[in-house]
């Protein structure tokens, strides 16, 4: 079973005084990229969160977003008398008006309010955690959804190639043949006599270059062990990749080798859907 990179998951707590809301989402990349938004009092448990993140999604872009929104009468800043009564006391220096103005002009200056530190509670803090391990089951269910649909999209892309590989392999001793008819005729055309059993090695010899049995066999073997691969507990799209990688190798040689127009077409097909298949891993865990 395959899992996407990609997927989103959203949770909202509401506690007495606050509503916490923790959104996940994530894009494909090779490694694990978090960034996280975090409001300030909970900076000291931010190593904590992404070590919870990184563990559940091990690979993609990854944003993690914390808003807190403040619902009851608590609030952590409060006002600065002090250095208000010396604000207005210097704004009356300057210009004579209403004390109501004064005042506003005042608690907009710097320092004018002042924000008490507030120490994380442990509580409070436990129901964020909690609110980040249902956001990330939700991502988790989206990315499995989303690889559901990438491994049937794979599994065809493998049916093609393996369907094509037969062909290729129906069609390989009309190549042989071809081949061999196509030196005679060009011996024959040079109006010369040859040893025939000389010939005969020669032209073996010749035709082993073009010999393509070990590529259409292990190319068939890294179709079956793909197919193997995507039906594992593990979702391993690096494994995947690799063994892509050693497909194209063969399709590549095949090519290379046949020196036959209709296996070149074939061929052609497969590096194709070979393609796709590489773009779509692009994307899987």
């Amino acid at each position: 079973m395959i899992q996407s990179m990609t997927g989103f998951g959203k949770s909202l707590i509401q506690l007495p005084s606050k509503k916490i809301t923790v959104e996940i989402k994530s894009l494909n990349s090779k490694t694990l990229d978090l960034n996280a938004r975090i409001p300030g009092q909970y900076r000291e448990k931010e190593l904590q969160l992404r070590n919870t993140i990184g563990a559940a999604l091990v690979r993609g872009k990854v944003d993690f977003s914390l808003y807190v929104e403040v619902t009851g009468e608590e609030t952590a800043a409060s006002v600065n008398p002090a250095v208000v009564k010396k604000y207005i006391q210097q704004l009356r220096e300057i210009v004579q008006g209403d004390e109501t103005e004064l005042l506003k002009m005042a608690v907009r200056m710097p320092d004018a309010l002042k924000t008490e530190r507030e120490e994380i509670d442990e509580d409070e803090f436990a129901s964020i955690e909690q609110a980040v391990i249902e956001a990330l089951k939700e991502i988790n269910t989206f990315r499995t959804d989303e690889g559901l649909a990438l491994e049937k999209d794979l599994k065809q892309r493998i049916t093609n190639i393996e369907s094509l590989l037969k062909d290729i392999i129906a069609m390989d001793p009309d190549r042989i043949a071809g081949v061999r008819e196509r030196l005679r005729k060009g011996v024959a055309e040079l109006k010369e006599n040859v040893d025939e059993n000389r010939f005969e090695q020669e032209l073996v010899f010749y035709i082993e270059k073009f010999d393509i049995t070990e590529e259409k066999v292990r190319l068939d073997n890294h179709l079956s062990y793909f197919k193997e691969t995507i039906e594992s507990a593990d979702s391993n799209g690096r494994k995947l990749a690799f063994i892509s990688q050693e497909m194209g190798r063969e399709i590549n040689t095949i090519g290379s080798k046949s020196n036959y127009a209709p296996m070149q077409q074939l061929v052609v097909q497969m590096k194709d859907e070979l393609e796709k298949i590489k773009e779509q891993l692009l994307n899987v865990l």
